[in-house]
């Protein structure tokens, strides 16, 4: 679990895809939340050319496979999980090592094909210390995160995360 999470969080450069002007919606919160801590962050909407956030815009990309350096970038993903599904394959596809599946991203299906890509990895759960393979049930408290490059999913508990 922290080897994907200092793979995510040691990336030059991130990417939201689901950013939004709209301050209620969660990839809104998620693209301000890196603004706010300084970090490079390029939203991602196929929906709008730019974005806006406190008066400024920002202009959007496509898709994950549009990121310059893809392999310098680790990628939030905010979308249904249908949506996912696909998002999973491009970012494989592109290099990109890391992302990070927000709640309501992912289902079953979207953990399977997860796991599909793992290659001796490792899918697990964090739960009292313990590792367990667990994709039945998932709660609204528990995030996933899928390294690319290791091939790992790490599903946690929300609140086991500690702030920056």
């Amino acid at each position: 679990m922290e080897k994907s999470l200092k793979t995510f969080f040691s990336s030059p450069q991130f990417a939201v895809i689901g950013a939004s002007s709209d301050p209620t919606k969660f990839g809104h919160k998620v693209f301000v939340w890196y603004l706010t801590h300084s970090l490079p962050v390029t939203p991602i909407n196929p929906r709008a050319p730019s974005i806006s956030v406190k008066s400024k815009t920002y202009a959007t990309l496509t898709s994950p496979s549009q990121i310059p350096h893809p392999e310098e970038t680790s990628l939030s993903i905010i979308t249904p999980p249908k949506a996912t599904l696909q998002i999973l394959k491009e970012a494989r596809e592109a290099g990109i090592p890391a992302v990070w599946l927000q709640p309501g991203t992912y289902d079953d299906e979207v953990l399977r094909e997860a796991k599909v890509f793992e290659q001796g990895g490792g899918v697990a759960q964090l739960n009292n210390d313990m590792r367990t393979y667990h994709t039945k049930n998932l709660d609204p408290n528990i995030k996933a995160s899928y390294n690319c490059k290791d091939s790992l999913l790490n599903i946690v508990r929300t609140e086991e995360l500690q702030p920056l």
